[in-house]
């Protein structure tokens, strides 16, 4: 069972259509919370009103409201068989990072995300509720070996542009046209060696100040925007 936590994340959950099984609120006078009682009841969710105490343990702007759904199910690369747009994650650790990341590639119409099953972020509270309810409209897929996967996605048409502070081209200069695969590595040690190596091109974002590297998902979001800035917006 996976909780969700925030005004935002519970409403995108219940506009999308998932099973909640429970909701846990804090009474409050506000029109979102108003509306997410309303839409709770009108499914047939059980809803439990609780004090400031219920929440005092968790770690996160829980703004008073929670609720229990079914453990998240991720995609199967499958699933992307029909995709043009992907972003792979190397050693994304941070679930903040993660749920931004997935919230980028949704708003900028991205097929997936694909994270590995070892050292990365999994889904959690926490991805839930960074990611503000977009992790309900786009398909995470968890693999076991991302170089495998990066080879079967060249099989399938794809380029591969790693992110890489050293690399000579940037990503402005480089063609982003056709099938898409960006790859993404932590902000301290950046891309692993055989990532790094199995990628096509390597691309950097560039800049101007002292500070050499970006957020994870900063540099994330500004490579999103640049593959659909160069396709039209489309």
């Amino acid at each position: 069972m996976d909780k969700i936590y925030g005004r935002k994340p519970v409403l995108e959950t219940i506009d999308a259509g998932l099973t909640i099984h429970k909701a846990y609120i804090m009474d409050q006078k506000t029109p979102i919370v108003g509306k997410i009682v309303e839409k709770l009841s009108k499914n047939n969710v059980p809803i439990k009103y609780v004090d400031k105490t219920f929440f005092e343990h968790v770690d996160m702007n829980h703004q008073g409201v929670m609720i229990e759904v079914d453990s998240y199910k991720y995609a199967n690369l499958n699933d992307l068989e029909n995709a043009n747009r992907l972003i792979l994650l190397d050693k994304i650790e941070d679930p903040h990072n993660l749920g931004a990341i997935i919230r980028s590639a949704e708003s900028f119409g991205f097929d997936g995300v694909i994270i590995p099953e070892h050292r990365s972020a999994k889904v959690n509270p926490t991805v839930y509720k960074t990611s503000a309810g977009a992790i309900n409209n786009i398909k995470v897929v968890m693999v076991t070996n991302l170089n495998k996967t990066m080879a079967s996605l060249k099989e399938n048409g794809f380029w591969i542009y790693g992110l890489a502070g050293e690399a000579k081209e940037t990503i402005a200069d480089t063609n982003l046209s056709g099938k898409v695969a960006l790859v993404v590595g932590n902000e301290g040690d950046g891309l692993s060696r055989l990532v790094r190596e199995n990628c096509d091109v390597l691309v950097k974002i560039p800049m101007l100040g002292k500070v050499n590297s970006l957020n994870a998902s900063v540099a994330s979001a500004l490579s999103m925007y640049e593959v659909l800035r160069q396709n039209g917006f489309k």
